[in-house]
């Protein structure tokens, strides 16, 4: 459905990638993925025609129907929630609100008019054969958690998050043939993101989706198109299948440049550790058996380079380490923390989850004394020592200085080198450490900020958010480092496949300001869940 031939993109004399051919088939569902930077957003924009200075070509039928996920939150804040759905398909608004005009306004004896009216009706029936895109719209609203009440209230009244719940409501509405998403489960909660796992393995046409989210991609897709080398190379199978055999063939031929007798041994120690951090052991022979059948020919090793996130605590923790005693706040009158009380014992590593606005960021910001509850106590074992990773960095990693610059200004007698293991751990080599902070993006925030956390050495970590912005290689990194570590761990995220690597207890915070509280992993939380038992 999508054809793709000879394409060379260049920005300056930088070649992003060169001589890409592709086919990409109905029925498939394809994740793009690439280390931040390679030029996933630009192909995107290119597919969808956003993008037209290329070489090549990009062709796609002009009898199929075309969908893009709109960036812009703010686009429609005019609009109601209703319309900024509808508008997904621009024919059927179009018509719609110019038939409620003509209704309006409209000379009846004027033939014009009327026949204007009939070809209106027409394009209403060729679009919506039965009369029912408002219940449509209204389910699939529902679906991403917009009350039927809020329907004709007008976007401009809704939260960032639920801005982009419309966004995508407004791309599916349609159905379209050919669909283009870029980072659809940004901030959204577990329900909506399970929810849009389930609308887009129902697809029927062509899928091109990227992702951060390693469970999402093992969810959906069926192929991967990895942006590497200036090339996108096609692997048929999901985002696990792809990184197991890149990795294999990557240990492959490292020890057969080594001539090394114990390449068996490594590789299968290899899948062990992955199968282990990814779903547990119960997959290990699965995903066994489908190492065995893969074939690696077309694989070239992946050029990215994997962080090294490594916690280490600089002080060992006594008997206690955190008590929360009876905390409640609100805003308002939205009571979001409701008589809040958990006890965390030495070396628990605790998942906090829950949907948007249910008060996770406002509980880390009272543990880490950062906001006074309206009643309540926060008590610390006397022997910790926290270190907080917040939501927003952007307003904390700031000033005129390099990075190196920024990250000694908060222990200037540590010693140079162990400064630059730090940053180093998180790919900023010598040259980047010299870089301004104010040049630097999102996702370099956030690796700046897991080298301060691996600099402080606390022995009891706080993370808000801290997969936001960062690649599948630093992610799955992180959660090997969180696993690792010897002490205690609390982390917000709506990252499954993170939160399942280190978590062994459950938090979930609801909209009435209560909680659950889960002794597990999330995937037996999870399963739990589904059978109502919890």
């Amino acid at each position: 459905m999508v054809s793709v031939n000879n394409l060379i993109m260049r920005f300056g004399n930088r070649v992003l990638f060169q001589d890409i051919n592709l086919k990409l088939d109905r029925h498939k569902r394809y994740g793009l993925i690439g280390a931040n930077g390679a030029g996933k957003t630009t192909f995107l924009k290119i597919l969808s025609g956003e993008i037209n200075e290329y070489e090549g070509d990009v062709i796609i039928p002009k009898a199929n129907k075309v969908g893009v996920l709109g960036q812009n939150q703010f686009a429609f804040e005019d609009f109601t929630i209703m319309d900024a759905v509808l508008y997904g398909n621009k024919r059927l608004y179009d018509a719609i609100k110019e038939k409620e005009e003509l209704y309006v306004t409209g000379d009846f004896e004027d033939d014009a008019v009327n026949n204007r009216l009939a070809d209106l009706e027409v394009i209403c029936v060729e679009e919506d054969p039965t009369y029912e895109y408002d219940v449509n719209i209204a389910k699939i609203l529902g679906n991403v958690g917009i009350p039927v009440d809020q329907h004709n209230e007008l976007m401009s009244t809704l939260d960032s998050a639920d801005k982009f719940k419309v966004l995508l409501a407004q791309v599916l509405y349609p159905k379209p043939d050919v669909l283009f998403l870029d980072e659809p489960t940004n901030n959204q909660d577990i329900e909506t993101i399970s929810w849009l796992e389930n609308e887009l393995k129902r697809h029927e046409g062509t899928l091109v989706v990227i992702s951060h989210d390693r469970h999402f991609l093992n969810a959906v897709v069926t192929n991967i198109l990895d942006v590497d080398y200036q090339k996108i190379r096609e692997f048929t199978g999901t985002y696990d299948d792809w990184y197991i055999a890149a990795n294999v063939l990557a240990k492959q031929l490292e020890l057969d440049n080594a001539k090394k007798l114990k390449e068996k041994d490594e590789l299968e120690a290899f899948v062990r550790r992955f199968s282990a951090n990814a779903s547990k052991a119960k997959q290990a022979t699965s995903r066994q058996r489908k190492l065995d059948k893969m074939e690696l020919e077309d694989i070239k090793p992946s050029s990215r380079r994997d962080p090294s996130i490594v916690f280490k605590a600089k002080r060992n923790m006594g008997d206690e380490a955190l008590d929360l005693k009876n905390i409640s706040h609100s805003y308002g009158d939205n009571e979001v923390l409701k008589d809040i009380t958990l006890k965390f014992e030495p070396g628990e590593k605790v998942a906090l989850i829950g949907g948007n606005g249910v008060g996770k960021s406002t509980l880390c910001k009272i543990i880490m004394e950062e906001m006074k509850p309206d009643s309540g106590e926060v008590v610390w074992g006397a022997t910790i020592e926290n270190s907080y990773f917040p939501q927003d960095t952007a307003d904390i990693i700031e000033g005129d200085g390099t990075l190196y610059d920024w990250l000694r200004a908060y222990d200037p007698k540590r010693e140079i080198a162990e400064i630059r293991n730090c940053l180093g751990r998180m790919l900023f080599n010598g040259e980047q450490q010299e870089k301004g902070v104010k040049s630097i993006s999102g996702g370099e925030k956030h690796r700046m900020m897991l080298s301060k956390m691996m600099l402080e050495g606390g022995n009891f970590l706080v993370l808000d958010e801290p997969s936001n912005h960062l690649d599948l290689e630093a992610i799955v990194a992180l959660g090997e480092g969180l696993l690792e570590f010897k002490g205690n761990v609390i982390c917000v995220s709506h990252d499954r496949e993170l939160l399942d690597a280190f978590a062994s207890r459950i938090i979930e915070l609801h909209p009435d300001g209560t909680f659950t509280d889960f002794k597990g992993s999330y995937e037996e939380f999870a399963e739990a869940r589904e059978k109502g038992t919890i």
